[in-house]
């Protein structure tokens, strides 16, 4: 029972139309975040940096792996048929981004 409201829940906030969809955009982003995590050291090995932590660490990972991110993203919400909902997420997400970076109007 709490794993049906826990989806339902989910289906309202995001939008869709059946619990089957909610549960391919589970699938699209425990997908996204495996690959991320598996091809994490790869990139940064290609760079040049096997052993980065701290500040430079984060640094790489938001300068290298987060667009990368955004882009297995995209290609996953292909897949599994879920690209029009993972489109839309990704221009909110992009114009949330934009709003943290703005200047704010002074009154």
């Amino acid at each position: 029972m709490a794993k049906q409201k826990f989806l339902e829940r989910l289906q309202e906030k995001w939008g869709l139309k059946s619990a089957f969809q909610t549960v391919m955009v589970l699938i699209v982003f425990a997908f996204t975040g495996s690959t991320v995590l598996f091809i994490k050291p790869i990139v940064f090995d290609l760079v040049g940096f096997e052993n980065v932590h701290g500040f430079w660490g984060l640094l790489l990972y938001v300068v290298l792996i987060f667009p990368l991110y955004q882009i297995l993203i995209l290609i996953y919400g292909f897949i599994f048929g879920q690209f029009a909902f993972f489109w839309n997420w990704e221009k909110q997400f992009v114009s949330r981004m934009g709003k943290l970076f703005s200047r704010r109007k002074k009154r």
